[in-house]
């Protein structure tokens, strides 16, 4: 069995994205799984993280990276529920290292039965 997964874009204009994803996790969890792929959309080549609202129960936390030859640690949600404003500041941005794709990925870490998150990800579309 694999854990069950959902995405479901809440809106897309041409210059912001807003995603969200679900997991209840039969203890399997997620290593490194596209979430958003750039490649998929017109509008940008990759993106900025603007804002992330999350509810995580039962992963030891959450992990989003930016795909590169070697991933960019992008951000760790902890267990619990939150709000995290990156907009004030223009956002995480892709750092764009070597072998960038624009993705963004996810991993879950110490992935348990019945282990939960719901997250909602604002992003802003940028293009080279």
């Amino acid at each position: 069995m694999a854990d069950s997964v959902q995405t479901n874009v809440i809106f897309d204009g041409t210059r912001r994205k807003t995603i969200q994803i679900q997991n209840y996790s039969d203890g399997t969890g997620e290593s490194a799984v596209v979430k958003v792929d750039a490649s998929a959309d017109a509008d940008a080549d990759y993106y900025s993280i603007q804002e992330i609202q999350y509810d995580i129960g039962g992963f030891s936390n959450v992990v989003l990276y930016f795909d590169a030859t070697t991933d960019d640690e992008a951000v760790t949600l902890p267990t619990g529920s939150g709000l995290k404003k990156f907009s004030r500041f223009g956002g995480l941005v892709d750092p764009k290292s070597t072998g960038y794709t624009g993705d963004i990925l996810l991993t879950t870490n110490g992935a348990a039965a019945n282990a939960t998150y719901d997250i909602m990800i604002h992003l802003k579309k940028k293009k080279v």
